[in-house]
């Protein structure tokens, strides 16, 4: 017996005066679904979204939510008037035995309840609009890019959270590897339509390649059929003027078909220039402490930096990422150690916290007044790596249309604000490219093009990320901060990170066990063993140590960032090795035990 849908929405049309956002859309969401909402910035999803939760009238068409079903919505940009602090927002609407709730939500996000909403980052405002949603248990959960903001051990407590649960929900968000894990069923708005694919995240671009494929080749075909029927128009139609109206009719058809066609929207036009090369050694630290009001940041901590490298700095929020950045380019002052910067460096930044852009100017404004950019007597030019152009032709590379251009900063969307900080980035050159959260807002195809672009980049790149495809896609080299100033390198992205910490762990813990393990060899007692095993006993002890040895050596060559970039074979040679080891050591201590304990009697 089918099941009734949890919400429906039927023949929906919006327009909000202008062109319309849909037109005849008709959807449904199921129980359980659990479903991707997808799409270029401004295509319309979190409109969606908001009709969905009853939020945005509908000019015509209707919207049905199953009886006695709640509709939970969490929005961008949280409206928190009239509450005191984050945990009074999360806990508004609901009876004081739910509180754990809040509480319990607010300890995985990461949030402090008893923050003064006024003070609180958007962030903090939208982890506490996520615990209100997410603590109230609705029937359907609508999320309006969630993960924003979030470092990553929120973002995966966050992800386990929505794994388990039986309820159904529609998710917005530009985090491949959250999408890929979550998502069961993906919903694309492109040009005004609304498609539905059976298939989670993880299989969208297979499924929009193939349909972009198609319809080029339609409207190839119809191309071809317009220009034969134009020849033949031009050719014929004085002979068969009468009986061939009706073809006349049809090419007109056919060209009116054409024009109604909606050109799909291409990828902003970004280009990085390195410019004049830095040295081969980039940075160079030794040492380095750091203490803030009684957080230590780093401890005794040593990097060298190399032209080309692109290193991601990974860790929770507030625990000193763009502060040990800062500390590497020079900008901050380390409590002990030494750096050393090399020769010829160039630095660009995008900053996170977008102060760059004045928020009350206009987008031409923001870029003609950067002194960096500014032409000598052309009020309409800025230079673009080395060569003046017109500010509204650049824009337009950025996908930004004329009527925008002469918009305040602060009418733009979180996406559009982030393109603005990537033009003004990327018309300057630039050897040492610092991102500290490049990717918030950002569309995944512009996301694709920004990870190309610095796959090609000669210059080095300093990175600050959430997002763990795309660390996996840029870095070569990822440095986890820990807290308490402990501060680890490993080769390669995240998965990499994983992998060697996987390892890393069992390896210490095995050490210490293996100490006690082998001493106790060297007294186990003569039971009945056959002279073979009593033979294996005695020489267990030097194995097991050889093993240990092996695995250290292999785990100090596998701790140089270089191996990974430098010598990817070799890299993993080293890998397959002390996978290898590793399976030797527990083997050879597995028989240890058992002849020990039949030694023992």
């Amino acid at each position: 017996m089918a099941r009734a849908p949890l919400l429906q929405l039927t023949d929906i049309a919006l327009t909000f005066g202008g062109d319309p956002v849909f037109e005849d859309l008709s959807l449904v969401v199921q129980p359980g679904d659990r479903v991707a909402l997808v799409g270029r910035n401004g295509s319309g999803k979190s409109t969606l979204l908001k009709v969905m939760a009853g939020l945005v009238e509908v000019d015509t068409g209707g919207v049905t939510v199953a009886p006695g079903m709640s509709v939970g919505y969490m929005e961008q940009d949280p409206t928190m008037e009239g509450f005191a602090t984050l945990g009074d927002y999360a806990s508004s609407d609901m009876d004081a035995s739910d509180m754990w709730r809040v509480e319990s939500v607010a300890e995985g996000l990461k949030f402090d309840p008893a923050r003064d909403v006024n003070v609180a980052s958007g962030g903090e405002r939208r982890r506490a609009a996520l615990a209100k949603l997410m603590a109230e248990a609705p029937g359907l959960m609508l999320l309006d890019e969630p993960t924003n903001h979030m470092d990553i051990e929120a973002i995966r407590w966050l992800e386990r959270e929505l794994s388990q649960t039986k309820t159904g929900f529609v998710l917005i968000s530009h985090d491949r590897a959250f999408l890929n894990a979550l998502t069961r069923a993906t919903l694309w708005i492109d040009r005004g339509k609304v498609r539905r694919q059976e298939q989670g995240f993880a299989h969208f671009e297979e499924w929009r390649d193939k349909t972009w494929e198609d319809e080029d080749m339609q409207r190839h075909k119809l191309n071809r059929k317009i220009k034969e029927e134009a020849r033949w128009a031009v050719e014929g139609i004085s002979a068969r003027r009468t009986r061939n109206q009706g073809r006349l009719r049809a090419l007109q058809d056919l060209r009116a078909e054409k024009s109604s066609q909606i050109k799909r929207q291409g990828t902003a036009a970004m280009a990085l220039d390195a410019g004049q090369s830095s040295g081969k050694r980039v940075i160079e630290a030794f040492g380095l402490t750091k203490e803030f009001e009684d957080k230590t940041i780093v401890r005794g901590f040593d990097l060298t930096v190399n032209r080309g490298d692109r290193i991601a700095f990974v860790g929770p929020n507030g625990v000193g990422k763009t502060t040990l950045i800062k500390m590497l380019l020079g900008e901050v002052e380390p409590d002990d150690g030494s750096i050393k910067t090399g020769t010829n460096l160039n630095v660009a930044v995008f900053d996170q916290a977008r102060a760059q852009l004045n928020p009350h100017t206009t987008l031409w404004d923001n870029l003609t007044t950067d002194p960096s950019m500014a032409v000598s007597g052309k009020a309409d030019q800025i230079m673009v790596r080395g060569q003046p152009k017109h500010v509204v032709g650049y824009l337009k590379e950025f996908l930004f249309d004329e009527a925008q251009v002469r918009a305040p900063v602060r009418s733009l969307s979180g996406g559009e604000k982030a393109r603005l900080l990537l033009a003004r980035l990327m018309a300057r050159e630039s050897n040492v490219l610092v991102l500290d959260e490049p990717t918030n807002d950002l569309d995944i195809e512009t996301m694709d093009l920004l990870q190309d672009l610095l796959g090609d980049y000669p210059g080095t790149v300093l990175l600050v990320s959430h997002d763990r495809d795309f660390i996996d896609r840029v870095a070569t080299t990822t440095i986890a901060m820990e807290g308490n100033g402990r501060c680890v390198t490993y080769a390669g992205g995240w998965t990499d990170y994983q992998n060697q910490r996987a390892i890393d762990e069992p390896v210490a813990a095995k050490k210490s066990k293996s100490k006690g393990k082998v001493e106790a060899v060297k007294e186990a007692a003569s039971g009945e063993l056959s002279f073979t095993e009593k033979h294996r006993l005695d020489e267990l002890p030097a194995v097991i140590a050889r093993l240990e040895a092996e695995i250290g050596k292999l785990g100090e060559l596998m701790a140089d960032p270089a191996l990974f970039t430098d010598h990817p074979v070799k890299f993993q040679k080293a890998t397959d090795a002390l996978l290898d080891r590793q399976a030797k050591l527990d083997a050879a201590e597995e028989e240890w035990m058992e002849l020990e304990e039949k030694a023992a009697g």
